[in-house]
């Protein structure tokens, strides 16, 4: 592919490689490290005058180090001339600060939308945004990529009663992602409304659907402290589910989430690596991953040719 450069930023260099390898390209050689004072120094290692730049970082780890890494590296790539700079984000940070859910509440997905618009990024790739309104914070072209093509493939393939399972939101929220796996499969679909009373605390649920003697699979986009699913998966098995999965896209699994998940009745916890999940699976072998590299590669070699993206809406890449 000529005039196309592709830069790693340190929080996810694993699923870069393998974005790489896909497109058959070696990823650009750059340097990032920290000055003594702990300010983030980035060396861009070649040159990318004129050329369409895309920079992949990973909204996880030390998440605001890795922000001011991409904005940083975004701007860089723009005062070198390059023609365009696209921001490859597989989690978007910050997405579930989307509204103003109290007073005074800040809404700080639009406050880095403008700041990776400042630094220079001309498109945004990103995948599973936590609210698809988050694309209108931008004023520059988002692409949001779902990850549900791959899970659907997923399900049939590692699921042999897929056809007599349940697809179960676990909120309202998620109601739509969970009609639109429930439709493709051909099967019926439950939700579990749930009352919060404070932040990462999830006070009651209601089970909306009948799972009885079915196999209940748990859809949502991201999982971070993992009390939301663990409590779902208890209800779904005490309203007589034989078999719970979670399938999710983005694993943050921060605090108790590791312990609440081996200790709940999951068959297994399905996440993609859009978050490096390396660690995560050695202390949770119900952890399993689904690699998306191919559905980031694929939009990357679309958006260079000037091609559409959306035929990656409905299908896996082969």
């Amino acid at each position: 592919m000529p005039n196309i450069v592709l830069f790693s930023g340190s929080s996810h260099h694993d699923l870069s490689q393998k974005v790489a390898d896909r497109l058959g390209l070696e990823l650009g050689k750059v340097i990032t490290k920290k000055f003594s004072n702990q300010e983030t120094c980035v060396e861009i290692g070649e040159s990318v005058r004129g050329e369409d730049v895309y920079i992949i970082q990973s909204g996880c780890g030390e998440i605001n180090d890795n922000l001011m890494e991409l904005l940083i590296m975004i701007n860089a790539c723009k005062i070198a001339s390059s023609s365009r700079v696209t921001a490859v984000i597989p989690c978007f940070p910050y997405a579930r600060q989307d509204k103003k859910d109290k007073s005074r509440a800040p809404i700080s997905a639009k406050l880095v939308a403008n700041m990776l618009s400042v630094a220079g990024a001309d498109h945004i790739i990103t995948m599973d945004l936590h609210a698809s309104q988050i694309q209108g914070f931008f004023d520059i072209a988002v692409d949001n990529l779902y990850a549900e093509p791959a899970v659907l493939q997923w399900i049939k393939e590692n699921i042999p009663e897929w056809k007599n399972c349940i697809i179960v939101s676990p909120d309202a929220g998620g109601a739509k992602r969970v009609t639109s796996i429930a439709d493709r499969l051909n099967v019926d679909f439950a939700l579990i409304h749930k009352e919060r009373k404070k932040a990462n605390e999830v006070d009651r649920m209601v089970l909306v659907g009948d799972v009885k003697d079915r196999v209940a699979i748990l859809v949502d986009d991201m999982a971070d402290t993992c009390g939301t699913i663990c409590h779902a998966a208890d209800k779904l098995i005490d309203a007589g589910a034989t078999k719970v999965y979670a399938i999710l896209t983005h694993g943050i699994f921060s605090g108790p989430a590791i312990s609440r998940i081996n200790s709940a009745p999951f068959e297994a916890v399905v996440v993609t690596n859009t978050i490096p999940q390396e660690e995560k699976m050695k202390a949770c072998p119900k952890i399993q991953v689904i690699d998306i590299s191919m559905i980031l590669a694929e939009a990357i070699r679309r958006t260079h040719n000037g091609e559409s993206v959306s035929y990656l809406f409905s299908h896996v890449p082969l």
